[in-house]
């Protein structure tokens, strides 16, 4: 018994014992339920139920509660399903007693604030009590209907139809017993022009289904208001219901009609239905058959059927019903499934045929054109009813063929008009369909005007054309209409008979098409001849002649048959209408026959192979039956006695069973007893002529020429006249081709046949051919008359040797002794020892040897007699068996080849043992494989009994000589693959001979030699499942065997083997005769307990893996036999098999995907459980090794581990352990399981495994293809089946694992040495889906989709941090936003994950750190760590990040996290302060790069935001000088930032720091002035706010309103009028102050910022025209104006317009300068 019955077996035994505790602890359960309520509880739900029902109420509500919590826990766990079901058993025992209070429980339970499944479980069961109880309280089921009518249309699109498809299925089942108050309330809510509910309308549907007499009062009513809805529905769900509906009503009203006499009331007759059906019919046709959406169209077209049902019996409506056919003919065009319009239509035609009431005139000819389209058009792939719609097509054609011949016959002849092949093709296979319709009243005029059409199409010289026209004459004559095909008919068949027959044997090899449509032709054409000759009577002679001449001329084998059962039939036919007019016996019984005798041998050499074209031999023994009188009448009475015969035994065989020699000889046999009748004649003379002229008529080789050879010896053997038979026989060694192996030997045997009666005659001929090519030892020469054959030397030798040994075997064996020394073997061994020996020679030498060899044997008195040619005997003989047939017996040279053999055994020379070994295989071979014959066939019954017979005899004489194991090894290899033959004959063939040979060994063995290690558990695993066959002997034999076995292993070994468990087996082998195969199995399974000890390991090895290696070679009952062994040693050795595990595993796994039948592998599978529960680590790494993609066996495998909710967590942790040896520190290997692991994860540790010596059996050096890539696919496996409260528990390992793997594969160059060895390993190609990246990802994405938390997992789905993840350029974005979602999801895995993240910010590798730094990212942002109290390991991690300076993401993704800090945690910023501002400021000093600057400056910024002036100490002025440095930096970002950080300063200063910053505001003014029209918006709009910060520092007020005083104008504006206050202010104020920011403007005009040169000239303008006359006087006006001038060759325009500008405006200065020059100045 599996394990899978034991296992349904206990559970269904414990459910009955625990079934009646349990609902004991139910109802106790309930009691203390109900005793915990509070009475504050209890006095609040007074008031809504009667005193009299609160028990039940509360009971009911318990053991609904209970029912509830059984769903949410585990409904995989059988007791809770049980408490479950035993919970609604009881409520509905309850209601047994109790209904109407059980109900109203129910009732009161159903309120709206109760989860769906709670109501689902309710009414489920309301409705078991509704069919318990039948008819209830009217009161209560009042109550009930208004409930499920309220929920039935209360639809909700998160709880689908579930609750009001119950609700509605408690209507239905209320109305069987109360059909009016559910009628009421649904008619209620069905209303006229008001769209009532879907469900609404669905309940009534059923309603009418399944109360059909019920309903009919309200069917009009109802009927009419849905009429009334058809408008309204616009959604196409609605008009598909309604039209379900309308479809259920209508089958409703045709059951009520056929059941008329059944209703007690008659409520509506058939009209009156019509009547209110009609305008639905209409509105459905017009309007809702046009939807766009097919299914609207669908289901439109499905209720016009039953529509039609009732409308077209009514003889006003019929008429209106034909107006709408237009609508239906459109249809077609609009890609709707053409079957469902077709039956429609062939349901009106039928009816207006039935009906005899016409279509109108003008719709025909559309009718036709549509439905013609249907049979010539190929539907498209997604019609799936192209063949059912061809079937109603034509029968729609024959109902209009029944009304409308004419005008269908004019269609017709259009159409063929059209001169499209296809087109005609459809026509005429129309018109096919038409006459083979049978149709009463399908009269002679429309298969009249069908010919007609037909003849219109006679020169059509397309095949397919061709054919159809065929098809139709061959119809024609089957159907009773052959007088209608005389004359053109017969004409056109045997013009298609000429033509094809013509092109097929002068076909074209390059136009195969053309070839095969031919042969089409052909066939149809022979299948015409036939029909056409044995139904229509007066066959023309021409005709006749025709037939002949094809039968004696054709080369094409198929029209052989057909041609020869028309000439018979004709003959027949002719006979008799020739006794007829005669009038006197015997004149009529001779029809006119060209050539008799060349007939005959036609037809005789034709018979040889009998099966060939369909059969020709009996056709042509019928043939030449019916001809007897007219070919030979002597024979004829012979003939009419021994054709019989043959014909019979060709109808009882076939092409696989006949006996070509045997058949062969039949029609010799007939030849010869013709012969005899015809002795005396020269009849037989001319029929040996027209033989020997055939032979250059049939190809070589062939079977025909084959025969032709040996039906010419017998018949010149019977010849009287010698020189005559000489001429002849001369003549054909002559013009034979000695160069044609076929030729030749069909040669050969026609002379030994010739010397059984010519012997003299023939030797004669031998020897003058002989003389005549003038043999001699040196050379051959041939004479010049021989000029068509060029003959070689060995040729005429092999040719010689064979005719004289056929002449030894044919000739008497008086006159063998006479001419065997001299001349036949003198001959052979002469020709063979001048020879050259090649190929031909030697088979030619081994047919004459064997021939004389058999000669020679049937001689007594050979004692002293020595074949010294023995071994070249031997050879030829072997080559002979293997030339046999293996799959049935054809002939008895196989045992006659054995018998010889064993008769040259015993021969001088003996045969040595190698030559033994060959001859046992070659004959094990040939014999094995034959079926058993059957009882009535006794020759081939013989034959086969003389084969087995002559096999033992021959084996057993062989093997005596090669006793050992070896031998022994090599004998069993021989009957391997017929002991695992599908045959059972085979088998118990083989298993016989396995008997008999090993009681021949262990009876023959005296010295005790042993078997080599492993072979003694190879044998028994050869024949372990065949204890199990379901053939009887063999399962015996098999036993035997075992035995036999067993005896020699113990007599070798030793062993314990005793009488107890000898006698134990014994009794198994008893158990084996059972017929049963339970206790065939159990006997199997005893005898593997009682062997299973007599094996060592290495020996359990061997036999599992032979057993594994045989499962599905045969049934599956062989299969179990194997499982049944491996199982039961696994159990009693699995402890000792430590160092086989990896042996015998793979040998599981390699033969696991071939196993057929699930059951076996199952089993199979718990055999690989079973070695992993005591060894684990070696299961597993063997598991990972496995090849990607997974393949279906080793998913299998995962899931039974999943399964096993233990053993899979412990696995799971076991793959995330080896996943963390890529970024955890190297251990070094303690123990055997953590080699084991390690060698999982490095193919390195393969030479660990050579040095240790502890993993033998595995390929050393062999390549694993991604380690990583197994694991992460067997990891996402598990997280997808197992447990999830386990699941949960590894959640945060999992995700850290995950995602470092993910880390590791998007960043392969910075990953340790240990992922680097990876590369070593070469990986096949696997499918684009599965890579390191989609796995890791899609086992997260399920680890999260198991963690129920659907906001999470929307979240993640809806920020694609999914497809993040997956690129390595958002791959770091991905983590931060993953971090960022799960802290902000109240779980409790939070702080495990935390504690995982920190630790990897101290991985070795260096991806495994950025990607932890990331996540560290969004937890610094949020105030966990400090909840967590883990913010100083953070802290100090971070520090570690920031000042390294390997990698720039890591320490700008460090610097980050510590700048949000300031977000997470603002109370702890001064705590570090000392910290963040050490590594900030790090960051802006030295050769950073420019992310690295920006990430501090935004760090600093934010760090400042929570920090005071004081806080800030000696750090400040450090910030604010490296602030000012990136002021004018090429970077738009570093600008930015810098503007950002210098506000930020900006805020912090208070009054110690106030005079400092002034000066550092008056040092950044201009760069302020200057960047407020930056280039960059942004930059631009830090720029206006630091410098808005700042301009209080000034101390004017004035300053601080030109740039926000007004929201009119632009920025531009506003910035002039700021900077022209701020000059006007320092002119007054400051005067030297604005010439130093002149000087410093002036320095900016060279800037590389095209706009940054704009804005300086612009200010230079503005300051030059505040600027007094003292410090005009100063300025170097001709370097200014150098400078501007310069510019004017600016790229950019508006440089050019800002420079001219401010050169204008230095003019200006230049001129007021004047005055002050001296006056002699000019």
């Amino acid at each position: 018994m599996c394990i899978r019955q034991r296992t349904e077996l206990l559970v269904v035994y414990s459910c009955s014992i625990q079934r009646r505790p349990l609902r004991k602890e139910l109802e106790e359960e309930m009691a203390e339920v109900a005793a915990d309520l509070s009475e504050d509880e209890l006095e609040g739900t007074e008031d809504l139920r009667p005193p009299e029902s609160d028990g039940t109420f509360q009971q009911v509500t318990n053991l609904l509660n209970i029912m509830d919590e059984s769903a949410k826990l585990d409904t995989a766990r059988a007791g809770l399903d049980m408490r479950k079901t035993l919970a609604s058993v009881i409520i509905t025992d309850k209601a047994t007693s109790e209904p109407s209070m059980v109900m109203n429980a129910l009732n009161r339970c159903l309120v709206p604030e109760i989860s769906t499944q709670r109501k689902v479980n309710i009414y489920n069961i309301l409705q078991e009590i509704i069919q318990q109880e039948g008819e209830l309280e009217e009161q209560c089921v009042q109550r009930l209907v208004t409930i499920a009518s309220k929920e039935m249309r209360e639809l909700s699109e998160v709880e689908g139809y579930v609750k009001a498809e119950v609700a509605s299925d408690t209507l239905v089942a209320l109305s069987r017993n109360h059909f009016s108050l559910v009628m009421y309330e649904l008619q209620h809510h069905l209303k006229p022009l008001n769209l009532s509910d879907e469900l609404v309308i669905v309940t009534l549907a059923k309603l009418a289904n399944g109360n059909v007499f019920e309903f009919m009062p309200y069917m009009g009513i109802t009927l009419a208001t849905v009429f009334t809805m058809l408008r309204l529905a616009e959604e196409a769900k609605m008009r598909q219901v309604i039209c379900g509906a309308i479809e259920t009503f209508c089958e409703a009203v045709q059951f009520y009609l056929k059941h008329l006499e059944d209703s007690v009331y008659p409520v509506m007759t058939e009209e009156q239905v019509a009547v209110k059906l009609f305008p639905m019919y209409s509105f459905f046709v017009t309007v809702w058959l046009r939807h766009p959406r097919p299914e609207v169209k669908v289901g439109v077209i499905k209720s016009l059927k039953p529509m039609l049902s009732l409308l077209l019996p009514n003889d006003d409506l019929r008429e209106q019903v034909y107006d709408y056919i237009p609508l239906l003919l459109a249809e077609y065009q609009s890609g709707l499934e053409p079957f469902f319009i077709t039956e429609v239509l062939r349901q009106i035609l039928e009816a207006s045929v039935t009906t005899n009431t016409p279509i109108p005139q003008m719709q025909l000819h559309p009718i036709f054109t549509e439905l013609h389209a249907q049979v010539y058009s190929k539907g498209p792939a997604l019609h799936q009813y192209n063949n059912q719609n061809l079937a109603e097509t034509v029968q729609c054609f024959v109902a209009l063929a029944r009304s409308y011949p004419k005008q269908l016959m004019k269609f017709f002849f259009g159409q063929m008009e059209t001169g499209k092949e296809a087109t005609c093709v459809a026509t005429l296979s129309l018109i096919k369909a038409l006459v083979s319709a049978n149709e009463p009243r399908m009269n002679i005029r429309t298969i009249g005007l069908a010919i007609c059409v037909v003849k219109n199409s006679l020169f059509d010289t397309r095949s397919k054309v061709r054919v159809a026209v065929l098809r139709i004459i061959s119809q024609l004559a089957q159907s009773g209409y052959q007088d209608r095909i005389k004359g053109w008919g017969l004409k056109y068949v045997s013009a298609q008979l000429t033509l094809s027959t013509y092109r097929l044997e002068n076909h074209r090899e390059n136009f195969y098409e053309k070839n095969l449509e031919e042969k089409m032709v052909h066939k149809v054409t022979m299948d015409t001849v036939r029909i056409v000759t044995s139904s229509v009577s007066g066959m023309t002679n021409e005709f006749w002649m025709r037939l002949l001449s094809h039968i004696m001329e054709t080369g094409c084998v198929e029209a052989l048959t057909p041609i020869c059962i028309s000439l018979t039939n004709l003959a027949t036919r002719q006979l008799h209408n020739s006794d007829q007019e005669a009038g006197v016996a015997g004149k009529g019984k001779y029809v006119d026959l060209p050539a008799p005798q060349k007939l005959l041998a036609h037809l005789l050499v034709l018979m040889s192979s009998p099966y060939k074209g369909e059969g020709r031999g009996i056709a042509i023994l019928n043939l030449l039956r019916t001809l007897s009188h007219s070919i030979v009448p002597t024979l004829a009475d012979l003939w009419q006695q021994e054709i019989p015969l043959l014909v019979q035994y060709l109808e009882e065989h076939t092409e696989f069973t006949w006996n070509q020699t045997a058949w062969e000889d039949k029609l010799i046999q007939f030849l010869r007893n013709s012969l005899k009748q015809t002795r005396g004649t020269r009849w037989s003379l001319r029929l040996s002529k027209e033989l020997n002229n055939l032979t250059k008529s049939f190809d070589s080789p062939s079977l025909e020429k084959g025969f032709l050879y040996r039906a010419l010896g017998f018949t010149l053997a019977m010849g009287l006249e010698a020189n005559k038979v000489e001429l002849l026989l001369l003549e054909l060694l002559y013009k034979t081709d000695y160069g044609n192996d076929f030729d030749r030997e069909g040669v050969i045997q026609c002379f030994g046949l010739c010397a059984h009666g010519q012997v003299k005659t023939v030797l004669n001929v031998l020897q003058d051919f002989e003389e005549r090519i003038q043999e001699s030892e040196q050379t051959w020469q041939i004479s010049a008359w021989q000029k068509d054959h060029p003959w070689r030397r060995e040729t005429i030798k092999s040719a010689l040797m064979v005719m004289y040994s056929c002449v030894s075997s044919y000739c008497h064996s008086q006159m063998l002794l006479a001419y065997v020394d001299k001349p036949i073997t003198a001959k052979i061994i002469h020709h063979y020892s001048s020879s050259c020996q090649d190929i031909s020679l030697k088979m030619a030498f081994m047919k004459s040897v064997v021939q004389v060899t058999t000669a020679i044997r049937n001689i007594k008195d050979l004692e002293d007699f020595q074949l010294a040619l023995k071994p070249t005997l031997t050879g030829l003989i072997m080559v002979i068996i293997k030339a046999e047939p293996t799959d049935h017996l054809a002939s008895p040279v196989r045992a006659m080849a054995m018998d010889a053999l064993s008769h040259l055994s015993k021969l001088r020379p003996f045969y040595s043992s190698e030559e033994s070994s060959e001859l046992m295989e070659i004959s094990i071979l040939s014999v094995i494989s034959l079926q058993p014959p059957g009882e009535d066939n006794e020759s081939i019954k013989t034959l086969y009994t003389k084969a087995l017979h002559y096999l033992e005899w021959l084996m057993e004489s062989l093997l005596q000589r090669q006793l050992d194991p070896k031998g022994l090894q090599e004998m069993v290899h021989l009957l391997e693959k017929w002991i695992l033959s599908e045959k059972e004959w085979e088998r118990e063939k083989a298993m016989n001979l396995h008997v008999h040979l090993m009681e021949i060994y262990v009876r023959s063995v005296s010295v005790c030699i042993p078997l080599k290690l492993g072979q003694f558990g190879t044998l028994v695993g050869l024949i372990a499942p065949c204890t199990c066959d379901i053939h009887q002997r063999t399962r015996m034999a098999s036993a035997n065997v075992l035995s036999s076995l067993l005896d020699l292993h113990a007599s070798q070994t030793c062993s314990s083997w005793g009488a107890a468990k000898e006698k134990e087996l014994q009794k198994c082998k008893e158990d084996l005769l059972s017929m049963d195969e339970e206790k065939i199995s159990c006997a199997s399974s005893r005898i593997a307990k009682v062997v299973c000890m007599e094996f060592n390991c290495d020996e359990v090895v061997s036999l599992i893996q032979k057993l594994c290696e045989n499962i599905g070679a045969m049934d599956l009952q062989h299969d179990k036999a194997a499982i049944i062994w491996i199982g039961t040693f696994l159990q009693m050795r699995v402890k000792e098999l430590d160092d086989k595990v990896a042996e015998i595993l793979g040998a599981i796994l390699v033969h696991l995907p071939v196993v057929d039948y699930l059951e076996v592998r199952h089993l199979l599978i718990e055999g690989v459980l079973l070695l992993a529960h005591y060894h684990q680590e070696m299961v597993l790494t063997l598991l990972l090794r496995q090849p990607l993609p997974m393949q279906s066996h080793l998913t299998e495998v995962w899931l039974a581990v999943a399964e096993n909710t233990p053993f899979a967590q412990s696995v799971l942790r076991g793959l995330m352990g080896r996943l963390q040896l890529q970024f955890t520190p190297r251990v070094q290997a303690t123990s055997k399981a953590d080699i084991w692991r390690l060698a999982a994860v490095d193919p390195l540790m393969v030479s660990l495994r050579e040095g240790l010596g502890l993993l033998r059996g595995l390929s050393v050096g062999a390549p694993i293809p991604g380690p990583s890539l197994c694991r992460l696919c067997t990891t996402c496996l598990l997280i997808k089946k197992v447990d999830e409260a386990k699941l949960l528990g590894l959640f945060p390992d999992l995700v850290y694992t995950l995602l470092m793997q993910l880390s590791c594969s998007h960043r392969p160059k910075a990953t340790s040495p240990v992922l680097k060895t990876w590369r070593l390993v070469h990986m096949g190609t696997l499918p684009e889906e599965l890579n390191l990246q989609r796995v890791t990802i899609k086992s997260m994405q399920l680890l999260f989709e198991r963690l129920h938390s659907e906001g999470l997992a929307c979240a993640l789905e809806e920020q694609s941090v999914w497809a993040q993840l997956e690129s390595s350029t958002t791959f770091l974005e991905g983590v931060g936003l993953l971090a960022r979602l799960c802290v902000q999801s109240e779980v409790g895995y939070r702080q495990r994950l935390l504690e995982l993240v920190l630790r990897g910010l101290g991985s070795e590798v260096l991806s495994c750190r950025i990607s932890c730094t990331a996540a560290c990212v969004e937890f610094m942002s949020h105030p966990i760590l400090y909840q967590e109290k883990m913010l100083r390991l953070a802290m100090l991690m971070l520090e570690k990040g920031a000042g390294q300076r390997e990698d720039e993401a890591l320490q700008v993704l460090s610097l980050r996290a510590l700048g949000n800090m300031a977000i997470g945690a603002p109370w702890k910023v001064k705590q570090y302060r000392k910290l963040l501002l050490e590594q900030c400021l790090g960051s802006l000093r030295g050769a950073a790069g420019s992310r690295v600057t920006a990430e501090g400056m935004e760090a600093l910024s934010k760090v400042l935001a929570q920090l005071r002036e004081g806080d800030v100490g000696s750090a400040f002025k450090a910030i604010s000088v490296q602030c000012r440095l990136f002021f004018d930096n090429e970077s738009e970002l570093l600008r930015e930032k810098a503007f950002i950080l210098f506000g930020k300063l900006a805020k912090v200063v208070w009054i110690s720091r106030k005079h400092f910053f002034k000066e550092e505001v008056k040092r950044a003014w201009v760069p302020l002035l200057l960047h407020c029209r930056d280039p960059c918006s942004s930059t631009a709009q830090a720029c206006v706010a630091t410098m808005l910060q700042c301009v209080h520092f000034w101390g004017w007020k004035s300053l601080e309103s030109p740039l926000g005083q007004s929201d009119t104008g632009t920025d531009d504006d506003k910035m002039t009028i700021f900077q022209t206050t701020m000059c006007s202010i320092l002119t007054q104020k400051k005067p030297a102050v604005l010439y130093g920011f002149l000087q410093e403007t002036m320095s900016y005009i060279k800037n590389n910022l095209s706009r940054i040169r704009i804005v300086a000239c612009n200010l230079a303008g503005i300051i030059m025209k505040q600027l007094s006359a003292h410090y005009v006087k100063k300025l170097d006006l001709p370097a200014l104006q150098s400078s501007l001038q310069e510019l004017q060759l600016d790229s950019d325009p508006g440089v050019r317009r800002a420079a001219l500008e401010t050169l204008k405006v230095l003019d200006s200065c230049s001129w007021a300068r004047l005055p002050a020059l001296p006056k002699g100045a000019s």
